[in-house]
């Protein structure tokens, strides 16, 4: 299982980040997507370990808190386009917030023991 979301996750935090391209600030969230996809796929090839998933969980969790608007208005857009910059920092945190429960699965199946073959 650990593989399969590993995999799924990585690919899925790739294009995370391609879609960053056009944002007013890609310097800033390309990396942060591509770093989370490289963590997915370390832990898919066996090179991460669970303290360094739950160290990337907090580090992405902190900056979730951080990033959270002064007055929550939502994540979705309006018809006529964004309301407010609260909803963009709402769906910022939210993607750092998915990045940090996707580090904490991770590392949790990480530390599950490899079961043993019969």
């Amino acid at each position: 299982m650990k593989k399969t979301l590993s995999l799924i996750f990585g690919l899925l935090f790739m294009l995370f980040a391609a879609f960053q391209y056009n944002d007013p600030d890609p310097e800033i969230w390309i990396p942060i997507y591509g770093v989370a996809a490289i963590a997915c796929l370390m832990a898919y090839v066996g090179m991460a370990r669970w303290w360094f998933l739950v160290a990337m969980a907090v580090l992405y969790l902190v900056a979730a808190v951080y990033q959270w608007p002064p007055v929550f208005e939502g994540f979705l857009f309006s018809e006529v386009g964004m309301r407010s910059m609260n909803i963009e920092m709402a769906r910022e945190a939210g993607g750092l917030g998915i990045c940090a429960a996707v580090m904490i699965v991770l590392a949790v199946l990480s530390r599950q023991p490899h079961s043993i073959r019969r």
